[in-house]
């Protein structure tokens, strides 16, 4: 019989007597003694995980990507008020020539009003505001929208019904 090897031993000293009893059923089921066993898991774990590194250094590593994520979030917010700043602007823009009664020359309508009454078979007006992304309170835009659908409705492209219109094929 080989005499064992003290300098190999390594005591491991679990967390309850329950543990070291699910350890040894685990590894009963695996057909194997226990100090196999765990050498099993212990080496499939590290031939997954080659890259093993403290605790501290992926806690470190953690907290800069959670950080980094924050401020590109923060970023992100920024960006998006901007945009919705431009948008804002872009339809007023845009709508001012339906404001102005003294207006001559070429309108444009706005592009999206047109493909919501045509793919509707009715649109109420607080829904087609809705879909046109446009705030009731912002009365300037809802004049405008409610200009071009004056137009629109006087072309014989539209017709009301109700509380609200309807595209005519």
């Amino acid at each position: 019989m080989v005499k064992p090897d003290r300098s190999r031993y390594v005591w491991l000293y679990l967390p309850s007597k329950a543990d070291k009893e699910r350890w040894q059923a685990l590894a009963n089921e695996a057909k194997s003694p226990l100090s196999k066993f765990i050498i099993e898991i212990v080496e499939n774990t590290l031939a997954e995980n080659e890259e093993l590194r403290p605790r501290r250094e992926m806690v470190n590593e953690l907290d800069s990507i959670k950080n980094e994520n924050k401020k590109l979030r923060d970023d992100l917010r920024q960006k998006d008020i901007v945009i919705e700043r431009y948008e804002s602007e872009l339809k007023r823009y845009r709508s001012e020539v339906f404001l102005s009664p003294s207006f001559e020359g070429i309108r444009r309508y706005s592009k999206e009003l047109v493909e919501i009454l045509k793919a509707s078979n009715y649109v109420d007006s607080y829904s087609l505001l809705e879909a046109l992304n446009i705030d009731p309170r912002e009365s300037e835009l809802v004049q405008a929208v409610s200009h071009q659908l004056e137009e629109l409705e006087e072309y014989g492209m539209i017709k009301p019904e109700g509380r609200g219109w309807r595209w005519i094929d």
